[in-house]
């Protein structure tokens, strides 16, 4: 029969690289397999498509696989972002509206896209809900396998103990029911599963048994702790779902001398659950008594807050006696089951407003909000009912003020040399067009600024108990002094012990799963030669560990006192290459 070159492609690479052939031939006429095409059953047609039930079967795995969770425990971060950066509708609804005027281009896209209300839109409750489904679909049949595996006795040990790489063996004289026992007594007293193969030690007066195998198991904990992190991370998922749904965070800024009621509209912001009710809000109310914060003025620290509180005065519902609460920095109020922390302060000028007629137009405190650590604040006073034209202010208060570089500063946080700094405007406020505005903003496209006979913008400089005259007949400013205000967060998490309980378990979870090692231990003792040979031999079943120590200290345990320590050569090569390491 004639033959000929080989089709393998393996010679067809060979050859077209300039390499010689390997010299194999083939029958002439032979054809060698080729691999089925892609799509292919193998047996010239198309694979069956799948059933119904078995596509849903299919897509089932997939979403429970951890590569799938993984994946959408990143997609869920990556959503959060747009959250952060873009306002939020039910964070700060003026910030949202300030948005949309500064991009029009964008807004019908991003309000499609929910962009304004991520944490409750659709593709993000998806994500978050896909991420509770796959989590609950890796960790249930794990814990069925985990079960089955906690419940087995520790396995046979392998009929060749010397290809493993912990390995230690030597023979001695006492009986193999004799070291059989110690070794059980010492396996058992490190915690280990101990189960005896091969029959138990005999008595005395009784045959010796050829062959007693120990087979000892410990490290269970470790999928334990795995498994608990997973289920720990659903219990912080459904603790943050909970309290979402049902919570709220809300802050107010309260002027020192004055009250709080737990009423929608005396909050500032306020960003309720999407499942939560007005109605659920606890009718209590405190009142601002005074407010002390004290500042280092000596050495590096100067400026630094040494101490801020608030003296409160509490009502937990309406007529009840209202009780004193001491209010510090992480020393919340809990009251009407929500929070409240005091997270910051200010200032609040005292100004009095005349209009063009001589009336009282506007008089009282008005908050500005610190711009530095020296507690420059700004702020904007608005005066719709002045005449004959609606008057408005922006502009700085310096607590201690001072020229720096020929600026206005301050050196100093606390009230030293208090000044007010503003710039007025005269026109409309904008305040009947029917759109929502900041307090803090100003906005001027309809007024005029008054200025100087050259034409720059009047600057009016306060000092405590100052009066000056807008001009054009408009009226006068007066800077009667200043009050502290204190901002405070109220917040309401139902079930907010959950998600802590959930990291906690989460913790203890990841550490059990890094730092326990599941070992298995072997001591194979038999009778060979009118002696008994004793081996020992150790597997991890997780890289990173050093199972020949474990396997030295048990050999250097189960030696007779007198008998010399022969180690097999495996062994001493083993401890050879771990002292080179």
């Amino acid at each position: 029969m004639a033959l000929r070159r080989s089709s393998d492609t393996r010679e067809l690479d060979r050859e077209d690289r300039g390499e010689p052939a390997d010299g194999l031939d083939r029958p002439e006429g032979h054809v060698d397999a080729r691999p089925a095409a892609v799509g292919s059953s193998g047996r010239g047609g198309a694979a069956p498509a799948l059933r119904p039930r078995e596509f849903a079967r299919w897509i089932w795995r997939q979403l429970t696989s951890m590569r799938t969770a993984l994946i959408l425990l990143f997609l869920l971060a990556v959503a959060s972002i747009p959250g952060s950066l873009i306002p939020q509708e039910r964070v700060d609804p003026s910030a949202v509206f300030l948005w949309k005027q500064e991009h029009p281009s964008l807004t019908p896209a991003f309000e499609r896209l929910g962009m304004f209300s991520v944490f409750s839109s659709v593709w993000f409750s998806a994500i978050y809900l896909l991420l509770m489904l796959s989590l609950l679909g890796c960790i249930i049949p794990r814990l069925k396998v985990y079960a089955r595996a906690v419940r087995q006795r520790p396995p046979k040990a392998p009929r060749r103990l010397s290809r493993l790489s912990a390995y230690d063996t030597w023979t001695t004289d006492e009986p193999v029911g004799a070291v059989a026992d110690r070794a059980r007594a010492l396996l058992s007293s490190q915690r280990r599963r101990v189960e005896t193969f091969g029959p138990s030690a005999a008595p005395v007066e009784a045959a010796e048994p050829a062959e007693i195998v120990i087979s000892a198991e410990k490290g269970y904990l470790r999928e334990a702790g795995n498994l608990l992190f997973h289920v720990a991370v659903v219990v912080v998922l459904v603790g943050v779902a909970v309290t979402g749904l049902f919570g709220f965070k809300g802050g107010a800024a309260v002027i020192s001398g004055k009250g709080f009621s737990n009423t929608l509209i005396q909050y500032d912001d306020f960003t309720p659950g999407t499942r939560f009710d007005e109605s659920d809000l606890t009718p209590f109310s405190l009142n601002v008594e005074d407010f002390d914060v004290r500042w280092e003025r000596e050495g590096a620290g100067r400026g630094t807050p040494l101490t801020f509180s608030a003296d409160l005065a509490v009502t937990d519902e309406p007529g009840a006696t209202p009780y004193d609460y001491d209010l510090r920095v992480n020393h919340p109020l809990e009251v009407g089951g929500a929070s409240v922390y005091l997270v910051g302060h200010g200032y609040a000028p005292r100004v009095t407003v005349r209009d063009g007629d001589g009336n009282v137009a506007r008089s009282g405190p008005v908050i500005f909000l610190p711009q530095d650590g020296s507690f420059v604040s700004f702020g904007v006073i608005k005066v719709p009912d002045a005449a004959p034209t609606q008057l408005g202010f922006e502009g700085y208060f310096f607590p201690t003020a001072a020229l720096c570089d020929g600026q206005p500063c301050s050196t100093f946080p606390d009230a030293d040399n208090p000044v007010l700094s503003l710039i007025a405007y005269q026109g409309d406020l904008g305040l009947d067009q029917g759109q929502p505005q900041s307090v803090y903003v100003l906005d001027k496209s309809r007024m005029q600024r008054f200025e100087t006979p050259g034409g720059n913008p009047r600057a009016l400089l306060l000092s405590s108990g100052e009066t000056t005259q807008l001009g054009d007949g408009a009226g006068s400013i007066t800077f009667d002094g200043y009050d502290r205000w204190v901002k405070l967060q109220i917040n309401k998490a139902p079930g907010k012990v959950v998600p802590l309980v959930g990291v906690l378990a989460a913790i203890v979870g990841l550490l059990g799963s890094l730092f326990v090692r599941p070992r298995r231990t072997w001591v194979r003792i038999r009778r060979a030669d009118g002696r008994t040979v004793v081996e020992v031999a150790a597997l991890d079943r997780v890289s990173g560990g050093d199972p020949a120590v474990h396997v030295a200290e048990v050999g250097a345990a189960l030696r007779p006192a007198a008998a010399p320590a022969r180690a097999s050569t495996h062994s001493r090569r083993s401890h050879r290459d771990r002292d080179a390491r």
